[in-house]
């Protein structure tokens, strides 16, 4: 299910505008590439396989929604995303993440997608199964639950027979579940103990992911180490939820699932490679030292195209979208190798954020700064609200914090805005005013000394 993809890219950048604002060049770039994944599934079947994703390399200082554009554009296309750093691997022969466990990594998070999606589907005759599991211990005859529960009979022979509730019965006591009415109850139910015997293996280590993994499957198949049967007793509305995860769990086709999974990460996956630029620069030294220009090689048949060993099967990676990003300060684009170079050909500057756009950053976006500290008020009965002046100062603090200290972008407002509201947010639980307005006088009088002091602002904001 890939129905966004269909969007146009302007219908693209406008849902992007929705949380990010600014960098219109870089939204451009990520709406084509990816309307450019529907356009090749209209190509001919012999030209189909060898249109290549054209890989985006995002250039700019940090904060400034570089990995907000790749996030946001992979839940729009409902597609598997993973975001992972280029500084936390290594290359091959030392001790260090490998670099195909990226693809790994997207394959577990298609698995997430589609099982959810899969859950969701059969969701309603899951609600249904479980109501008949747990409307049959109901009727079962327990001295501590709900009264009324009819009693067994026992034969001459010494079977034991249970009458069966009149059909109004049940009906009564499905509407009385439904409705609520027995949520605390308690009841002793049967479930799955899907506690797995052997928590981790070979402990926090990398470069073994896939050989626990393998590991932890193969144990599984064991008679002895597969799912057992347990008692628990917990209220009715407890037991509902767990067995309608339960019920869910059956219904749903894992067969379906993995097939699926693996064929959405190879022609509909997203990678955000974070931080390429630190593995920038600097030539192979002499002695132990890791290279980058080694965990560039080895990031490079990933990103041209590769077949990739996955427990789900083999994941061919040339249709995959790869996203790089980094601040390049110190190195460039030209210091990458010409090969990896090569294979991100459309390369985007984001523009540093100054006082107008921390203005429309705490405004515009459906998830805006102020927006949320007025939600978290509201949790106190408090109703918060900011001026427009007060706004425009705080913009204006955050800018003037990043020209003096390091230019962390957009996440300057958060520091600003706690420094702003941290009164606040420790004495809303005994304040008598349910009204708080922060105006410009407000934002002055507690911001200005912080940033008044150059040795409090360094830390501070």
């Amino acid at each position: 299910m890939n129905a966004p993809i269909g969007f146009t890219p302007r219908e693209i950048v406008s849902e992007l505008d929705r949380y990010i604002v600014g960098q219109a060049k870089a939204k451009r770039a990520v709406a084509v590439a990816l309307r450019n994944r529907w356009r090749r599934q209209s190509a001919p079947p012999e030209l189909r396989d060898e249109i290549m994703p054209k890989n985006i390399i995002m250039i700019g200082p940090t904060g400034v929604g570089k990995t907000e554009i790749a996030r946001r554009l992979a839940k729009l296309a409902q597609a598997p995303f993973v975001k992972v750093e280029a500084s936390k691997f290594t290359e091959v022969g030392y001790v260090g993440r490998d670099v195909e466990s990226i693809i790994r990594d997207l394959v577990e998070n298609a698995i997430s997608v589609l099982r959810e999606e899969q859950r969701e589907r059969v969701a309603a005759r899951a609600k249904v199964a479980a109501e008949d599991r747990l409307l049959a211990v109901l009727f079962k005859p327990q001295p501590d639950l709900t009264p009324g529960i009819r009693p067994f009979l026992v034969s001459s022979q010494g079977t034991v027979q249970r009458p069966e509730a009149p059909p109004r019965d049940q009906e009564q006591l499905r509407a009385d579940l439904r409705a609520g009415k027995l949520d605390d109850s308690q009841v002793e139910i049967e479930v799955s103990d899907t506690q797995h015997p052997l928590v981790s293996i070979f402990g926090s280590g990398h470069g073994m992911e896939e050989m626990e993994s393998q590991l932890k499957d193969m144990l599984g198949q064991l008679p002895g180490m597969r799912a057992k049967k347990q008692t628990r007793r917990m209220s009715v509305k407890d037991a509902r939820r767990v067995l309608e995860e339960e019920e869910a769990q059956k219904l749903i086709d894992m067969d379906a699932v993995r097939r699926d999974a693996v064929s959405r990460t190879e022609q509909s996956g997203i990678v955000f490679l974070d931080e390429i630029d630190k593995i920038a620069g600097q030539r192979a030294a002499q002695g132990p030292d890791v290279s980058r220009e080694g965990v560039q090689r080895d990031l490079l048949p990933i990103v041209e195209g590769s077949t990739v060993n996955t427990k789900y099967g083999p994941v061919k990676t040339d249709h995959i979208l790869f996203i790089a990003a980094g601040a390049f300060h110190v190195s460039q684009v030209s210091d990458l190798i010409p090969e990896l170079q090569g294979r991100f050909p459309i390369r985007v500057e984001l523009e540093a954020l100054e006082t107008k756009d921390f203005v429309r950053i705490l405004k515009e976006p459906k998830n805006a700064l102020t927006r949320q500290y007025e939600a978290l008020m509201a949790a106190e009965s408090i109703e918060l609200s900011f001026t427009d002046a007060a706004i425009d100062a705080i913009a204006e603090f955050a800018a003037q914090a990043n020209r003096r200290a390091e230019n962390i972008g957009a996440r300057r407002l958060h520091t600003v805005m706690e420094a702003l509201l941290e009164d606040l947010s420790f004495d809303a639980p005994e304040r008598s005013e349910r009204r708080v307005v922060i105006d410009v006088e407000e934002v002055r009088k507690t911001l200005s000394p912080i940033l008044a002091d150059e040795d409090l602002a360094r830390f501070i904001l």
